[in-house]
C-alpha cells in the first residue's frame, strides 16, 4: 500500500483508472452504498431517460446550432450560476474566491453582454464550482449513504438535503415568468448533455461495471471538491504497465458518466404540472 496526493484533473484521471481496475464485477456490501439494489434499478431508469429523451435532444441541439452559438449559451448559463457559487465560497470562509465570483458575474453581465462573452476568465478571474453540499461538508457535516435519485441522479444524503437550497439559489429558478424559466431550465439540460456526446464509447470500453464506476467516481469527486483537492488516495498495488492509460480521455468519460445522470446539477428537475401553463 502507498499513499500519494491527488492533484487537479490529472489526479482525477488517476483515480478513474484505479476505479476501472477495481470494479471488474458488481460490488457487494459496500459501506458507502447500503441501498445498492435500489440504486442500481434507479441508475438503469435514469440511463433510459437519458437514452430516450435527453440524448436525442442534445444531438439535435448540437446539429442545429454552430459551435460559437453553443459556446455563448454555455457562457450565459455559467454566468447565471456565479452568484450562488460566490455565496457558497463566502459561507466556506473563502472570501477572495467569493469576491472573484461576484466580480465575474458583474463583469460578464455588463461588458460581457449578459454573460454571452466570458471576459472575466480572460481577465484572470477563475471559474469556481461550489454548492451547498460542499459547504456543509466543509463544516464537517457527514456525507451519509450514496443514493441515486430518479431524474436527479447520483447523490449522497448530505447533497440530497442541500439540493432544494441549491435549486432555489440558482437564478433561473427565481424567474417569475414560468415559460421563460422552463425554457432556461430545458436549455441547461440539453446544452450540458451536448457537451458530453461521444463519451459513451470510452466509458463502455473502460468500465466493466458502469454502475460501480459512476458511484465510485462520484463519491471520490465529491470528496475531492469538498476538500478543495487536499485529499489522499490510497492505491492497491497493481501492475502499472497493465493499467488503463491515464489522461483526459478517462477523466472525461468518468465525469460524463456522472454528469449525464446528475440532472439536478444541471438544474434539471422534471417540470411540475403547476409550472406548465
Amino acid at each position: 500500500m502507498r499513499s500519494r496526493p491527488v492533484p487537479g484533473h490529472r489526479g482525477l484521471a488517476v483515480l478513474a483508472a484505479s476505479i476501472v481496475l477495481t470494479t471488474g464485477c458488481a460490488t457487494t456490501a459496500n459501506p458507502d452504498d447500503p441501498l445498492e439494489g435500489y440504486n442500481r434499478a434507479m441508475f438503469a431508469f435514469n440511463e433510459q431517460v437519458d437514452k430516450v429523451v435527453v440524448k436525442p435532444a442534445a444531438e439535435v441541439y448540437q446539429a442545429v446550432l454552430p459551435r460559437p452559438v453553443r459556446t455563448g449559451v454555455g457562457n450565459v448559463l455559467g454566468n447565471l450560476a456565479d452568484p450562488w457559487i460566490g455565496l457558497n465560497n463566502l459561507l466556506q470562509g473563502k472570501v477572495a474566491e467569493a469576491m472573484s465570483d461576484f466580480m465575474r458575474f458583474a463583469f460578464n453581465s455588463t461588458w460581457g453582454l449578459f454573460g454571452l462573452l466570458d471576459i472575466a476568465s480572460e481577465a484572470g478571474l477563475a471559474k469556481h464550482d461550489e454548492d451547498l453540499g460542499q459547504t456543509l461538508g466543509r463544516w464537517g457535516v457527514g456525507e451519509g449513504a450514496y443514493v441515486v435519485l430518479p431524474f436527479f441522479g447520483p447523490r449522497t444524503v448530505r447533497d440530497t438535503v442541500a439540493m432544494p437550497a441549491d435549486m432555489m439559489g440558482n437564478m433561473p429558478l427565481r424567474m417569475d415568468h414560468v415559460p421563460t424559466r422552463n425554457t432556461v431550465r430545458a436549455t441547461q439540460i440539453v446544452h450540458q448533455r451536448s457537451t458530453l456526446l461521444g463519451t459513451e464509447r470510452t466509458l463502455d470500453e473502460k468500465a466493466v461495471d458502469r454502475y460501480a464506476f459512476v458511484r465510485d467516481f462520484y463519491l471520490q469527486q465529491r470528496r475531492y471538491k469538498v476538500s478543495d483537492g487536499q485529499v489522499e488516495r490510497v492505491y492497491e498495488d497493481f501492475d502499472e504497465q497493465s493499467a488503463v492509460p491515464l489522461g483526459d480521455e478517462v477523466d472525461t468519460a468518468a465525469a460524463a458518466a456522472v454528469e449525464r445522470l446528475e440532472f439536478a446539477e444541471l438544474d434539471a428537475p422534471a417540470l411540475s404540472p403547476t409550472d406548465i401553463r
